[in-house]
Protein backbone atom coordinates (compact mmCIF):
# COMPACT_ATOMS: atom_id res chain seq x y z
CA UNK A 1 0.00 0.00 0.00
CA UNK A 2 1.55 3.34 -0.91
CA UNK A 3 2.32 5.92 1.66
CA UNK A 4 -0.24 8.74 1.87
CA UNK A 5 2.68 11.18 1.62
CA UNK A 6 3.84 9.11 -1.39
CA UNK A 7 0.53 9.70 -3.34
CA UNK A 8 0.97 11.89 -6.93
CA UNK A 9 -2.67 14.10 -7.33
CA UNK A 10 -3.57 13.86 -10.44
CA UNK A 11 -6.49 16.56 -11.80
CA UNK A 12 -6.75 18.50 -8.51
CA UNK A 13 -6.96 21.50 -9.57
CA UNK A 14 -5.07 24.78 -7.80
CA UNK A 15 -7.39 25.91 -5.16
CA UNK A 16 -8.40 29.40 -5.47
CA UNK A 17 -10.29 30.75 -2.49
CA UNK A 18 -13.67 32.81 -3.29
CA UNK A 19 -13.67 36.05 -2.77
CA UNK A 20 -14.84 38.25 0.47
CA UNK A 21 -14.88 34.09 2.13
CA UNK A 22 -13.04 33.29 4.82
CA UNK A 23 -9.93 31.55 3.28
CA UNK A 24 -9.87 34.89 0.94
CA UNK A 25 -9.61 37.06 4.31
CA UNK A 26 -7.17 35.13 6.10
CA UNK A 27 -4.72 34.91 2.74
CA UNK A 28 -5.07 38.61 2.56
CA UNK A 29 -4.17 38.75 6.56
CA UNK A 30 -1.26 37.04 5.75
CA UNK A 31 0.68 39.24 3.47
CA UNK A 32 2.22 41.99 4.31
CA UNK A 33 1.17 45.53 4.27
CA UNK A 34 3.80 46.65 1.63
CA UNK A 35 2.59 44.26 -1.02
CA UNK A 36 -1.00 45.34 -1.03
CA UNK A 37 -1.83 47.19 -4.08
CA UNK A 38 0.82 45.66 -6.11
CA UNK A 39 -0.15 44.48 -9.36
CA UNK A 40 1.19 41.21 -10.19
CA UNK A 41 4.48 41.71 -12.43
CA UNK A 42 5.22 44.81 -9.37
CA UNK A 43 4.67 42.12 -6.37
CA UNK A 44 6.72 39.29 -8.88
CA UNK A 45 9.33 41.98 -9.05
CA UNK A 46 9.31 42.84 -5.37
CA UNK A 47 9.56 39.18 -4.01
CA UNK A 48 12.10 37.76 -6.52
CA UNK A 49 14.86 37.84 -4.60
CA UNK A 50 17.41 35.78 -6.22
CA UNK A 51 19.64 36.79 -8.85
CA UNK A 52 19.38 40.22 -11.10
CA UNK A 53 15.77 42.18 -12.02
CA UNK A 54 15.19 44.67 -14.54
CA UNK A 55 12.31 46.40 -14.09
CA UNK A 56 11.18 48.65 -17.09
CA UNK A 57 7.74 50.44 -17.44
CA UNK A 58 6.41 54.50 -18.26
CA UNK A 59 6.87 57.17 -15.98
CA UNK A 60 4.56 57.62 -13.13
CA UNK A 61 3.78 53.60 -12.93
CA UNK A 62 5.38 52.72 -9.88
CA UNK A 63 9.29 51.74 -10.50
CA UNK A 64 10.34 53.29 -7.48
CA UNK A 65 7.48 52.10 -5.19
CA UNK A 66 8.83 48.63 -6.55
CA UNK A 67 12.14 49.53 -5.45
CA UNK A 68 11.27 50.68 -2.16
CA UNK A 69 9.28 47.76 -1.53
CA UNK A 70 11.40 45.44 -2.14
CA UNK A 71 14.25 46.83 -0.22
CA UNK A 72 11.11 46.61 2.70
CA UNK A 73 10.69 42.85 1.42
CA UNK A 74 14.58 42.44 1.06
CA UNK A 75 14.46 43.47 4.76
CA UNK A 76 11.37 40.96 6.19
CA UNK A 77 12.48 38.29 4.52
CA UNK A 78 15.72 38.34 6.57
CA UNK A 79 17.89 38.01 3.40
CA UNK A 80 20.10 41.16 4.60
CA UNK A 81 20.81 43.73 7.12
CA UNK A 82 20.47 47.00 6.67
CA UNK A 83 24.05 48.29 6.00
CA UNK A 84 24.24 45.11 3.79
CA UNK A 85 21.73 47.23 1.07
CA UNK A 86 23.08 49.34 -1.37
CA UNK A 87 20.41 51.63 -2.88
CA UNK A 88 21.44 54.40 -5.48
CA UNK A 89 19.22 57.38 -6.56
CA UNK A 90 19.96 60.28 -8.41
CA UNK A 91 18.96 63.50 -5.89
CA UNK A 92 18.79 63.67 -2.27
CA UNK A 93 15.00 64.24 -2.13
CA UNK A 94 14.32 61.04 -3.97
CA UNK A 95 16.90 59.31 -1.44
CA UNK A 96 14.80 61.08 1.72
CA UNK A 97 11.40 60.29 0.53
CA UNK A 98 12.76 56.33 0.07
CA UNK A 99 13.16 56.26 3.79
CA UNK A 100 10.16 57.94 4.61
CA UNK A 101 8.52 54.89 2.42
CA UNK A 102 10.17 52.97 4.20
CA UNK A 103 9.83 54.05 7.67
CA UNK A 104 5.70 54.05 6.54
CA UNK A 105 6.03 50.53 5.39
CA UNK A 106 7.68 49.13 8.15
CA UNK A 107 6.44 51.23 11.01
CA UNK A 108 10.05 52.81 12.12
CA UNK A 109 12.46 54.98 11.27
CA UNK A 110 15.10 53.57 8.73
CA UNK A 111 18.42 55.11 10.32
CA UNK A 112 19.95 51.69 9.87
CA UNK A 113 20.56 52.18 5.55
CA UNK A 114 24.18 53.77 5.58
CA UNK A 115 23.94 53.08 2.14
CA UNK A 116 20.93 54.59 0.75
CA UNK A 117 21.42 57.81 -1.09
CA UNK A 118 22.87 59.71 -3.97
CA UNK A 119 25.63 57.86 -6.43
CA UNK A 120 27.64 60.74 -5.24
CA UNK A 121 27.10 60.76 -1.28
CA UNK A 122 27.62 57.40 -1.38
CA UNK A 123 30.56 57.86 -3.22
CA UNK A 124 32.29 60.76 -1.11
CA UNK A 125 31.33 58.42 1.82
CA UNK A 126 33.66 55.40 0.53
CA UNK A 127 36.75 58.05 -0.80
CA UNK A 128 36.60 59.91 3.34
CA UNK A 129 37.05 56.15 4.00
CA UNK A 130 39.94 55.64 1.73
CA UNK A 131 40.88 58.98 1.45
CA UNK A 132 45.18 58.57 1.99
CA UNK A 133 44.90 55.78 -0.84
CA UNK A 134 44.03 58.77 -3.52
CA UNK A 135 46.66 60.96 -2.19
CA UNK A 136 43.67 62.93 -0.27
CA UNK A 137 42.82 63.29 3.68
CA UNK A 138 39.70 62.12 5.17
CA UNK A 139 38.69 66.03 5.97
CA UNK A 140 39.20 67.14 1.80
CA UNK A 141 36.49 70.05 0.98
CA UNK A 142 34.25 69.51 -2.11
CA UNK A 143 34.48 72.54 -4.28
CA UNK A 144 31.37 74.04 -5.39
CA UNK A 145 31.17 75.17 -9.31
CA UNK A 146 32.56 78.96 -8.24
CA UNK A 147 35.19 77.94 -6.44
CA UNK A 148 36.56 75.67 -9.41
CA UNK A 149 35.84 77.95 -11.86
CA UNK A 150 38.00 80.64 -9.61
CA UNK A 151 40.72 77.71 -9.47
CA UNK A 152 40.72 77.04 -13.47
CA UNK A 153 41.21 80.82 -13.81
CA UNK A 154 44.44 80.97 -11.79
CA UNK A 155 45.26 77.90 -13.73
CA UNK A 156 44.76 79.89 -17.16
CA UNK A 157 46.57 83.11 -15.63
CA UNK A 158 49.56 81.08 -14.76
CA UNK A 159 50.12 79.70 -17.94
CA UNK A 160 49.16 83.11 -20.19
CA UNK A 161 45.98 81.85 -21.22
CA UNK A 162 43.32 84.69 -22.42
CA UNK A 163 40.44 84.13 -20.04
CA UNK A 164 38.29 86.10 -22.36
CA UNK A 165 38.90 84.25 -25.09
CA UNK A 166 39.39 80.47 -23.80
CA UNK A 167 36.54 81.17 -20.14
CA UNK A 168 37.56 79.00 -16.84
CA UNK A 169 33.54 77.92 -16.82
CA UNK A 170 33.72 76.49 -20.43
CA UNK A 171 37.00 74.48 -19.26
CA UNK A 172 34.75 73.62 -15.96
CA UNK A 173 32.12 72.29 -18.55
CA UNK A 174 35.06 69.97 -20.23
CA UNK A 175 36.54 68.84 -17.38
CA UNK A 176 33.23 67.64 -16.11
CA UNK A 177 32.14 65.70 -18.87
CA UNK A 178 35.39 63.73 -19.11
CA UNK A 179 34.48 62.99 -15.58
CA UNK A 180 31.54 61.78 -15.88
CA UNK A 181 32.62 59.83 -18.65
CA UNK A 182 35.61 57.82 -15.95
CA UNK A 183 38.57 59.65 -17.88
CA UNK A 184 41.33 60.86 -16.25
CA UNK A 185 43.81 63.42 -17.83
CA UNK A 186 46.06 60.51 -19.27
CA UNK A 187 42.65 58.93 -21.33
CA UNK A 188 41.41 62.04 -22.75
CA UNK A 189 41.57 61.80 -26.69
CA UNK A 190 44.26 64.05 -27.62
CA UNK A 191 41.20 65.55 -30.14
CA UNK A 192 39.50 66.58 -27.06
CA UNK A 193 42.10 67.79 -25.52
CA UNK A 194 42.80 69.96 -28.37
CA UNK A 195 39.20 72.02 -28.47
CA UNK A 196 40.78 74.65 -25.72
CA UNK A 197 43.51 76.38 -24.97
CA UNK A 198 45.39 75.98 -28.32
CA UNK A 199 45.17 72.25 -27.37
CA UNK A 200 46.77 72.50 -23.60
CA UNK A 201 43.23 71.21 -22.53
CA UNK A 202 44.67 68.30 -21.41
CA UNK A 203 47.57 69.37 -19.60
CA UNK A 204 45.06 72.07 -18.01
CA UNK A 205 43.19 69.37 -16.53
CA UNK A 206 46.40 67.24 -15.66
CA UNK A 207 47.40 70.70 -13.58
CA UNK A 208 43.77 70.97 -12.03
CA UNK A 209 44.06 67.83 -10.53
CA UNK A 210 47.23 68.11 -9.10
CA UNK A 211 45.98 71.47 -7.60
CA UNK A 212 43.30 70.37 -6.03
CA UNK A 213 45.61 67.61 -4.32
CA UNK A 214 47.84 70.06 -3.18
CA UNK A 215 44.42 71.94 -1.55
CA UNK A 216 43.19 68.33 0.17
CA UNK A 217 40.37 69.16 -2.41
CA UNK A 218 37.90 67.67 -4.95
CA UNK A 219 35.11 68.91 -7.05
CA UNK A 220 31.66 66.79 -7.70
CA UNK A 221 33.10 64.53 -10.53
CA UNK A 222 36.01 63.47 -8.40
CA UNK A 223 33.65 61.38 -5.74
CA UNK A 224 32.95 58.74 -8.28
CA UNK A 225 36.06 59.25 -10.65
CA UNK A 226 38.17 58.57 -7.68
CA UNK A 227 36.10 56.03 -6.24
CA UNK A 228 36.58 54.37 -9.44
CA UNK A 229 40.15 54.87 -9.37
CA UNK A 230 40.78 53.49 -5.47
CA UNK A 231 38.66 50.46 -6.28
CA UNK A 232 41.55 49.89 -9.62
CA UNK A 233 44.12 50.60 -7.99
CA UNK A 234 43.48 48.72 -4.40
CA UNK A 235 41.45 45.39 -5.32
CA UNK A 236 41.48 44.93 -1.89
CA UNK A 237 39.15 47.87 -0.53
CA UNK A 238 36.90 46.96 -3.93
CA UNK A 239 36.49 43.18 -2.36
CA UNK A 240 35.34 44.94 1.07
CA UNK A 241 32.71 46.61 -0.41
CA UNK A 242 31.76 44.00 -3.19
CA UNK A 243 31.74 41.01 -0.44
CA UNK A 244 29.17 44.37 1.96
CA UNK A 245 26.46 44.33 -0.42
CA UNK A 246 24.23 41.17 -0.62
CA UNK A 247 21.60 43.99 -3.01
CA UNK A 248 22.34 46.86 -4.96
CA UNK A 249 19.09 48.40 -6.43
CA UNK A 250 19.30 51.77 -8.95
CA UNK A 251 16.56 54.22 -9.14
CA UNK A 252 16.18 55.70 -12.96
CA UNK A 253 19.51 53.24 -14.12
CA UNK A 254 18.40 54.46 -18.01
CA UNK A 255 19.98 58.00 -17.07
CA UNK A 256 23.48 56.47 -15.39
CA UNK A 257 25.90 58.42 -17.12
CA UNK A 258 29.52 56.41 -17.67
CA UNK A 259 31.08 56.48 -14.59
CA UNK A 260 28.14 56.04 -12.47
CA UNK A 261 27.85 52.79 -14.59
CA UNK A 262 31.74 51.99 -14.37
CA UNK A 263 31.25 52.51 -10.59
CA UNK A 264 28.08 50.13 -10.49
CA UNK A 265 29.87 47.88 -12.41
CA UNK A 266 32.86 47.42 -10.30
CA UNK A 267 30.46 47.18 -7.22
CA UNK A 268 27.98 44.78 -8.91
CA UNK A 269 30.90 42.20 -9.58
CA UNK A 270 31.45 38.85 -7.99
CA UNK A 271 33.97 39.49 -5.28
CA UNK A 272 37.15 37.23 -6.61
CA UNK A 273 36.75 35.12 -3.31
CA UNK A 274 34.31 32.53 -2.62
CA UNK A 275 31.54 34.78 -1.45
CA UNK A 276 27.45 34.56 -1.86
CA UNK A 277 26.43 36.35 -5.18
CA UNK A 278 25.34 39.83 -5.70
CA UNK A 279 21.42 40.62 -6.69
CA UNK A 280 20.93 43.89 -8.45
CA UNK A 281 17.35 45.11 -9.15
CA UNK A 282 17.44 48.11 -12.08
CA UNK A 283 14.23 50.50 -12.07
CA UNK A 284 14.10 52.84 -15.02
CA UNK A 285 11.33 54.68 -17.23
CA UNK A 286 11.96 53.36 -20.98
CA UNK A 287 10.38 56.73 -22.07
CA UNK A 288 12.35 58.89 -20.09
CA UNK A 289 14.53 61.49 -22.69
CA UNK A 290 18.14 60.76 -22.39
CA UNK A 291 19.55 64.29 -21.30
CA UNK A 292 22.80 65.62 -23.24
CA UNK A 293 25.87 66.45 -20.13
CA UNK A 294 23.45 63.84 -17.49
CA UNK A 295 22.94 60.43 -19.34
CA UNK A 296 24.28 58.20 -22.46
CA UNK A 297 22.63 55.63 -23.41
CA UNK A 298 25.99 54.49 -25.55
CA UNK A 299 27.08 53.49 -21.60
CA UNK A 300 25.51 49.98 -22.03
CA UNK A 301 25.66 48.20 -25.60
CA UNK A 302 22.26 47.71 -26.83
CA UNK A 303 20.74 50.11 -24.13
CA UNK A 304 18.93 52.33 -27.27
CA UNK A 305 17.32 49.09 -28.63
CA UNK A 306 16.38 48.10 -25.34
CA UNK A 307 14.45 51.18 -24.28
CA UNK A 308 12.86 50.91 -27.86
CA UNK A 309 11.74 47.27 -27.52
CA UNK A 310 10.40 48.22 -23.43
CA UNK A 311 8.46 51.32 -24.78
CA UNK A 312 6.81 49.22 -27.79
CA UNK A 313 6.02 46.16 -25.32
CA UNK A 314 4.99 48.31 -22.82
CA UNK A 315 2.23 50.35 -25.21
CA UNK A 316 1.47 46.88 -26.30
CA UNK A 317 0.34 45.22 -23.32
CA UNK A 318 -2.01 47.85 -22.28
CA UNK A 319 -4.61 45.70 -21.91
CA UNK A 320 -2.85 42.21 -20.66
CA UNK A 321 -0.13 43.75 -18.36
CA UNK A 322 2.16 40.83 -19.66
CA UNK A 323 6.00 40.49 -18.69
CA UNK A 324 8.39 42.66 -21.17
CA UNK A 325 9.82 40.29 -23.63
CA UNK A 326 12.86 38.93 -22.48
CA UNK A 327 14.97 40.58 -25.75
CA UNK A 328 14.96 44.23 -23.74
CA UNK A 329 16.90 42.87 -20.64
CA UNK A 330 20.28 43.43 -22.94
CA UNK A 331 20.44 46.53 -21.48
CA UNK A 332 21.69 44.94 -17.85
CA UNK A 333 23.76 42.01 -19.78
CA UNK A 334 27.19 43.63 -19.74
CA UNK A 335 27.84 43.25 -16.05
CA UNK A 336 29.04 40.03 -14.91
CA UNK A 337 25.27 38.53 -14.03
CA UNK A 338 23.33 36.12 -16.25
CA UNK A 339 20.36 38.26 -18.21
CA UNK A 340 18.55 39.72 -15.74
CA UNK A 341 15.03 38.82 -15.39
CA UNK A 342 12.37 41.48 -16.57
CA UNK A 343 9.05 43.00 -15.47
CA UNK A 344 7.33 45.85 -16.93
CA UNK A 345 3.17 46.94 -16.67
CA UNK A 346 1.48 49.85 -18.70
CA UNK A 347 0.55 53.00 -17.16
CA UNK A 348 -3.55 51.44 -17.15
CA UNK A 349 -2.35 48.69 -15.33
CA UNK A 350 -0.62 50.49 -12.31
CA UNK A 351 -2.00 50.40 -8.88
CA UNK A 352 -3.87 53.03 -7.51
CA UNK A 353 -2.39 56.25 -5.27
CA UNK A 354 -1.98 55.44 -1.98
CA UNK A 355 -1.50 57.50 1.07
CA UNK A 356 2.54 56.90 0.64
CA UNK A 357 4.56 59.95 -0.60
CA UNK A 358 4.78 59.75 -4.54
CA UNK A 359 8.12 60.85 -6.00
CA UNK A 360 8.44 63.96 -8.10
CA UNK A 361 8.42 63.89 -11.71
Amino acid sequence: MTEPNKLTPQGVPDHQPAAGGIAARARAAATPQYLAGLNPEQREAVETLDGPVLVLAGAGTGKTRVLTCRIAHILSMGRARPGEILSVTFTNKAAREMKLRLGQMLGQAVEGMPWLGTFHSIGGRILRSHAELVQLKSNFTVLDVDDQVRLLKQLLQADNIDDKRWPARMLAGLIDGWKNRGLTPSQVPPGEAAVFGNGRGGKLYALYQERLKILNAADFGDLLLENIRLFREHPDVLRQYQNRFKFILVDEYQDTNVAQYLWLRLLSQAPSKPGAPLSSVIPGAVDAPVMPGRADSSVIPGHREAKTSAASATTTSRSMAGAVPRSTTSCASTTTFPAPRSFGWSATTAPPATSLPQRPT
